[in-house]
């Protein structure tokens, strides 16, 4: 019996869909693993896995690469239309944010070398719940993705604010620390870009999440993002 040509093409489209999806998915667990090490370089003083971090950033930067030239492939030769068009444009948005990441675990892999060589200062018990937090969201924001799961990013996009809490106990900690002790200042200004870099992060997780609800559903989230950052406006007050 002859194959229909038009059920072939359109499989194979299905296939090419599905293809994009797995490529954004190996991309988010390597995001994931890169957040992973590089706070576990931190709190362990390991600048051996640091430096692993550092350059392991290449490959997100290639995968990146790779998926914005397959959806521009995809856009030329398919000329998708409604969800499909959605998916292929998150795609391409999505890979910059885990590109984004990427470079945000690079930056704090680099710092934690330096902290490592600076005297131990209080502890780092806050990086590491933050770190779980923010991978949790990633985990699920790319979930959400593969699985075309628009409630659970939703989910992912209302728990941001967590995150911001655990960011502002460490902002104010670090800054106590740096006026009770100068010697501190070091470390202590270098640790508040790590925690910085992983409240971020957050914001990226919670921007694949808007990105999936659009390609899913057709239509963006109109509620303003819950936030709790108050570091722009924080007031310490010296120790005395």
């Amino acid at each position: 019996m002859p194959t229909n040509p038009r059920t072939h093409i359109v499989t194979s489209y299905g296939d090419e869909l599905r293809r994009l999806r797995d490529m954004i998915a190996r991309m988010g667990g390597l995001a994931e693993r890169q957040v992973a090490d590089s706070v576990d370089a931190l709190m362990r003083r390991d600048s051996v896995l640091a430096a692993e971090v550092v350059a392991r950033d290449a490959a997100l930067d290639g995968m990146e690469r790779e998926v914005e030239q397959y959806c521009v492939r995809l856009l030329a030769l398919r000329q998708p239309m409604a969800a499909d068009l959605r998916l292929i444009i998150a795609c391409m948005k999505i890979s910059q944010d885990l590109e984004r990441i990427g470079d945000y675990a690079r930056n704090g892999a680099k710092r934690a070398i330096v902290v490592s060589q600076q005297p131990r200062m209080g502890s780092l018990n806050g990086f590491g719940r933050m770190a779980e937090l923010v991978q949790e969201n990633l985990k699920s924001a790319i979930d959400a993705l593969v699985e075309n799961d628009a409630a659970k990013a939703d989910a992912v996009w209302a728990n941001d604010e967590p995150i911001d809490g655990i960011y502002n106990g460490i902002f104010r900690e670090m800054l106590t620390f740096m006026m009770e002790d100068a010697r501190n200042i070091t470390a202590a200004t270098h640790l508040l870009f790590i925690a910085k870099n992983l409240e971020r992060i957050g914001d990226h997780a919670t921007n694949i999440a808007e990105r999936v609800h659009f390609a899913v559903l057709g239509e963006a989230l109109t509620d303003e993002r819950p936030k709790a950052d108050i570091s722009s406006s924080a007031v310490v007050n010296p120790p005395g």
